[in-house]
């Protein structure tokens, strides 16, 4: 039985809230490679070179990414001559069976924050402006807030305006405390008031959000080294999780981002928002192949509840399985 097959059977069984949320919110990006897909495979029932250049258009097109495309054609090549298969509708599933293998491969496929057994989780949160940042963190709480977990925010992002604002209004809709500072102060400042009144109060999660200036790398890279040993001082091993927000709508200006993060930070996880607002989604696996850390979370919609653990089952049959 073929990776799609096996969704197929296995969500057909049992339809969860999930599994809707991401066909629904994948709707765009399905219509853009799986119609595609199927529509190759009706036109060449037996394939050739041609077939394969077009096929390569579609990985493209669908924000895979050049070199990650190039290698999945590679391999289904090799195993198609290996197997004599010529078959178009085997091919496809011999390519999404290496796309999806490669996400597998790249390490750890942790979805949900880690939290220490003692003392408050840490978590920083950084993405450049325009990306969803703000709301992502209010999405974030709230979901921890649900499962019964306190949490505290602290508004490390002082170099841009409105961004302290922008989170203490989500603080009061939530309920929950924030520590702030003034317009241009010292981000680390700031971070370090907000961990020592979570040890005062006791806090599950601390959310920090951080400002994301990727014009000035260097001036990023010495303010989070700064606040990583400030926030380590008061919590020992922390900040626990550094997640990184991507938006999919940004294509491959995205995985560019992702790099340049990357290189001046230690990533733990990766937050794609706007999925539903995008026909690429095969964002998420250029940026997996590029960084080898887990996507987390995937935005596929505007309320609250539309940031889901990422699932790579769902998220393969709200990309692949036409509707």
């Amino acid at each position: 039985m073929g990776l799609i097959s096996f969704l197929k059977d296995k969500f057909s069984k049992k339809k969860t809230e999930d599994i809707d949320a991401y066909s629904e919110g994948m709707s765009k990006s399905r219509q853009n490679f799986s119609n595609k897909l199927n529509s190759l495979s009706k036109k060449y029932h037996k394939v050739n070179q041609d077939y394969f250049e077009e096929l390569e258009e579609i990985l493209i097109e669908s924000d895979v990414g050049v070199k990650l495309t190039l290698k999945i054609i590679d391999e289904v090549l090799e195993e198609s001559k290996k197997k004599h298969i010529t078959d178009a509708e085997e091919i496809n599933e011999i390519l999404i069976n290496h796309m999806f293998s490669g996400y597998m491969e790249k390490g750890e496929t942790a979805t949900d924050v880690r939290f220490v057994n003692n003392g408050p989780t840490v978590l920083l949160v950084v993405g450049v402006n325009g990306v969803g940042k703000t709301t992502t963190i209010a999405k974030l709480a709230n979901r921890y807030l649900k499962q019964g977990k306190s949490v505290l925010l602290v508004a490390g992002d002082t170099f841009r305006a409105g961004a302290t604002e922008q989170l203490q209004i989500w603080a009061d809709r939530l309920g929950i405390n924030i520590v702030k500072g003034d317009y241009n102060s010292d981000p680390s400042s700031v971070a370090y008031d907000g961990m020592i009144k979570a040890k005062k109060d006791n806090v599950d999660l601390v959310i920090v959000d951080v400002a994301g200036r990727l014009q000035t790398k260097q001036y990023l890279m010495d303010e989070l080294s700064k606040m990583k040993r400030v926030i380590g001082k008061v919590i020992p091993e922390a900040p626990h999780e550094t997640f990184l927000i991507i938006d999919a709508t940004t294509g491959q200006n995205g995985v560019v981002q992702a790099k340049a993060f990357a290189e001046v930070t230690s990533l733990t996880g990766v937050v794609i928002t706007k999925m539903d607002g995008t026909s690429k989604g095969g964002i998420i696996l250029a940026i997996r192949d590029e960084l080898g850390v887990p996507v987390r979370f995937i935005g596929l919609g505007e309320k609250m509840e539309d940031l889901k653990e990422f699932d790579l089952d769902s998220y393969i049959y709200g990309l692949c399985v036409e509707k």
